[in-house]
């Protein structure tokens, strides 16, 4: 009985199952649009899902992209704190260094504690460059002067032609590009060889406005202008994260290739006064008066100079070393106009060219910063700084062979710089005559200087950098070039 009622309740229950499913089935076959509805809500479903899931992804794209740009500007105003920072100091450092009477310290060139990953609000900034060979080489923090620099404007075909794979012909056509005429010179070109060219220009005739305009003269290419450092900022492609963790071997290197742009300048320019800031004492055309008011020059010196420039024109300081005491100065009158009338006298002329030399080289280098044979205290372009000058640039003074520019370079490294010009005279293998050359030329102080600062956001990691050429006075910094660089 027990058995029986068993599989009798399960074959109703199979029943049950089996009428369940055709009632399903059934209400499947008569519902069919219930069907069609539920397969069109999922699709809806799916694809408002792609519309939100792109919405959402676009609206995060806009928050990173503004996000991005603003980092960029905090950035660009990280690195523009870091030019007025250096401008400050340097218009600080010119301040005491007047105050001092010194041409020159050797201060913020390479100030760590001054311009290394200075924090400012959300970011900070660093003002760096690349030392010189001579200075170890590798990335430093501080400024670089434009006085270190050969004066593309200034600088004669023999100057430029002392620069590395410089030729003749090239020589010759920076001059042709920079000269007011249309005449080449032998192996250079003026308008009809650029006119010829696809598409035509004119050559400058004027002064050359950047460096870079170097790259439209004749048979200048961009890897002897250049070489490595495509931005022209010092810093190559391979250093632009300059942070030593990530920097490479090759970025530490004492010496790279940065072409012919890394010596050259068109902005060095400095004023014709002391290190203290005074008018220099022209020895071409001051009374005895006037050159007795500079410490360390006599009445009967005063008298030597003036006799003497009147048949022999100053040139530079150099030729004070020249000045000889005249034979008959015991019949020299003191005052200014018999002063004058002895110049005149044939006598007199003889006396000078035979007597003593009343100037020495221990003399000239007291009294040479104090002097001058140019008119004014107007801005002089184009001199070299002997205290900061590389090599290269050195060298490619008048009689100057590396040799000679090396111990220039040892002697202010051993001697804590040059007081002022005529102390080349103690530098060994320097004589009086390569001086006379030189002197013109070159000058110990600088007043333009490159700041190359970098901005970065410490969250991001967003970087700008600037580059800005200014020139320090002791009443005004004015900034003569600015450029951005996209990092």
């Amino acid at each position: 009985m027990q058995t029986g009622f068993t599989i009798c309740n399960l074959r109703f229950t199979s029943g049950l199952r089996f009428s369940h499913r055709l009632v399903n089935r059934k209400s499947q076959i008569k519902n069919p649009a219930r069907a069609s509805i539920l397969i069109g809500l999922l699709w809806c479903v799916a694809l408002l899902s792609i519309v939100v899931i792109s919405v959402l992804h676009t609206a995060r794209m806009d928050l990173m992209v503004g996000k991005n740009y603003g980092d960029r500007i905090q950035a660009h105003y990280l690195a523009l704190a870091g030019i007025e920072k250096a401008k400050a100091l340097l218009y600080k450092n010119a301040q005491e260094r007047s105050r001092s009477g010194k041409n020159h310290t050797g201060e913020l060139y390479n100030t760590p504690e001054q311009f290394r990953d200075i924090t400012f609000g959300r970011g900070q900034f660093r003002v760096l460059r690349r030392a010189r060979q001579d200075e170890g080489g590798g990335i430093v923090y501080g400024v670089c002067d434009e006085e270190s620099r050969l004066n593309l404007n200034t600088a004669d075909t023999e100057a430029l032609g002392k620069l590395k794979d410089m030729s003749a012909p090239i020589a010759a056509a920076i001059t042709d590009w920079r000269d007011a005429d249309n005449t080449p010179s032998p192996g250079g070109a003026e308008a009809e060889y650029y006119l010829s060219l696809q598409p035509p220009y004119q050559p400058r005739n004027g002064p050359f406005q950047t460096v870079r305009e170097l790259l439209m003269v004749k048979g200048i290419s961009s890897d002897l202008l250049l070489g490595r450092d495509t931005q022209q900022n010092g810093l190559l492609e391979s250093a632009e994260d300059s942070s030593e963790s990530s920097a490479r071997t090759d970025d530490q290197a004492a010496d790279v290739d940065t072409g012919w742009a890394g010596i050259l300048t068109v902005d060095s320019t400095v004023n014709n006064v002391s290190a203290s800031g005074t008018d220099r004492v022209n020895a071409q055309s001051a009374d005895e008066a006037a050159l007795t008011g500079v410490s360390g020059i006599t009445s009967d010196i005063a008298r030597a100079i003036t006799a003497y420039r009147g048949q022999n024109r100053f040139t530079s300081i150099a030729d004070l070393l020249d000045v000889t005491r005249p034979q008959n100065n015991q019949n020299q009158n003191s005052s200014r106009g018999n002063s004058r009338s002895n110049q005149s006298s044939p006598n007199q002329n003889q006396g000078n060219a035979s007597g003593p030399k009343v100037i020495d080289s221990n003399l000239l280098m007291d009294i040479a910063d104090d002097l001058t044979v140019a008119d004014g205290t107007g801005a002089q372009a184009g001199l070299i700084n002997v205290n900061t000058a590389s090599l290269s640039v050195l060298a490619c003074l008048p009689n100057v062979n590396r040799e000679l520019a090396q111990a220039i370079i040892s002697y202010r490294q051993s001697s804590d710089f040059l007081p002022n010009i005529a102390w080349l005279l103690k530098v060994p293998g320097m004589n009086q005559e390569i001086f006379k050359q030189v002197a013109p030329l070159v000058t110990s102080r600088s007043e333009t200087f490159r700041i190359l600062s970098e901005g970065k956001v410490t969250s991001t990691g967003a970087r700008q950098r600037i580059q800005a050429i200014v020139h320090v006075g002791l009443n005004n910094v004015a900034t003569l070039s600015y450029r951005e660089d996209d990092l």
